[in-house]
């Protein structure tokens, strides 16, 4: 099975794996190894769905899995800085509307969906692999900078691991093109007030390197 691994920016495609990136339509990077290819598309939900977008259309061998994978804030009562998050669903937590009686999401106003799930036995074994919180990862357009923040998303996702700004993206291009897709964040800073002291990229970054150099065996199985 060939995996195509789509990242924000080019320090997590670096994590992920290494060498001589080509260059796809739009300028997007691609990186090739023997068993996946990964994609560096930009940051936040649109950018990720054209670049994956244009990664499926153009690719010569048909992929059977597509990974969006990076750095992210992870919820504390779930996921402290530097663990690994892999998704067991992946939500648009900000598409929806802003009402009198909260927040309505875009499929309850009768538009489209905000959940993708992944393969359930293949992220489950991901997660096992690496020893990673096997749950729902958030997608927003505005990264969390206050704890009333942080507690809404909480109390509207009390499963939530962890949020990032591509996953839903990512996922809604692979669904488009019939290929399954996973999300796997490594936890960079606690979600809640900005505190860019306290953030540890370096440290995430390791653990998403960690975590693929044990997932080759995982990834080659059929979804």
């Amino acid at each position: 099975m060939r995996v195509l691994v789509v990242t924000a920016v080019a320090a997590e495609a670096e994590a992920v794996a290494t060498g001589d990136p080509g260059v796809l339509p739009g300028g997007y990077a691609l990186t090739r190894t023997p068993s996946l290819d990964v994609l560096v598309a930009g940051v936040g939900p649109a950018a990720a769905a054209a670049a994956t977008a244009t990664a499926l259309t153009a690719a010569t061998e048909p992929y059977g899995l597509v990974v969006s994978a990076g750095i992210g804030g992870g919820f504390a009562a779930h996921c402290p800085v530097g663990s690994l998050v892999v998704s067991d669903a992946i939500v648009a937590a900000d598409l929806g509307a802003d009402t009198p009686d909260g927040f309505l999401p875009v499929d309850a106003l009768g538009f489209g969906r905000t959940v993708h799930l992944p393969p359930a036995r293949l992220s489950a074994r991901i997660a096992e692999a690496v020893g990673a919180v096997h749950a729902p990862v958030l997608t927003v357009s505005t990264v969390t900078g206050t704890a009333a923040r942080a507690d809404e998303l909480t109390a509207r996702h009390p499963r939530a691991a962890a949020e990032a700004m591509e996953g839903f993206g990512v996922a809604e291009a692979a669904a488009a093109h019939g290929v399954p897709v996973v999300e796997i964040r490594a936890v960079s800073n606690a979600v809640g007030p900005r505190d860019r002291a306290a953030w540890r990229i370096g440290e995430a970054l390791g653990a998403l390197r960690g975590a693929f150099q044990q997932l080759a065996p995982v990834l080659q199985e059929q979804p």
